[in-house]
């Protein structure tokens, strides 16, 4: 962060950073004003509701997960599917609360930004793709089957709820047995 960029992104940038310290209920335009160095009434220029902030922070971190999403390689459709899967898994483990937070469509809905059109659905069709190309019928109930488990998996391990029920869960077996559960050919 530097005093050179446009403010607005310095204030989004500022809102990730404190963003994992502080949970997306006390990231306060304030506090984010006072961090960047401006004045408290500098973010309302941009951002004329604390939502409208934090609509702005969840789709940098969007941004982020397609971009590492895009990245995933793997030899076959099956293995880019299962590396995506560990990927979603990693990101919401390192990044709880931006992760909480970006699935929040009650909370930010409406607050600009657009989520659902510019990065949610998106990130859907892009994941609807990678099971696709995995063959089999009805790619779009496996795509949403596999990714609500898939959401739900990340949830537990990033909330570390998974420990007190299955402590020592080895994750990307866990992962792997529901990407092949989904993906499996069905007999017709």
């Amino acid at each position: 962060m530097t005093s050179a960029e446009p403010l607005r992104e310095r204030l989004v940038t500022t809102g990730v950073t404190m963003l994992e310290d502080v949970g997306a209920r006390e990231l306060g335009l304030r506090a984010i004003a006072r961090e960047a160095g401006v004045s408290h009434g500098a973010p309302r220029r941009y951002f004329p509701t604390h939502n409208a902030l934090l609509a702005a922070i969840a789709a940098h971190g969007y941004a982020d997960l397609r971009a590492e999403i895009d990245a995933a390689q793997g030899d076959t459709a099956f293995e880019r599917v299962r590396r995506t899967c560990l990927i979603y898994i990693r990101f919401a483990t390192a990044r709880p609360e931006m992760f909480t937070l970006m699935f929040r469509h009650d909370l930010l809905e409406g607050a600009g930004e657009n989520l659902r059109a510019n990065w949610t659905l998106p990130l859907f069709t892009r994941w609807r793709q990678l099971v696709a190309d995995c063959g089999g019928a009805d790619a779009d109930e496996r795509a949403l089957s596999l990714w609500t488990q898939l959401h739900g998996i990340a949830v537990v391990v990033a909330n570390r709820s998974i420990e007190a029920v299955a402590p020592g869960t080895d994750i990307e077996a866990l992962v792997a047995r529901a990407v092949a559960r989904h993906l499996a050919p069905h007999p017709g």
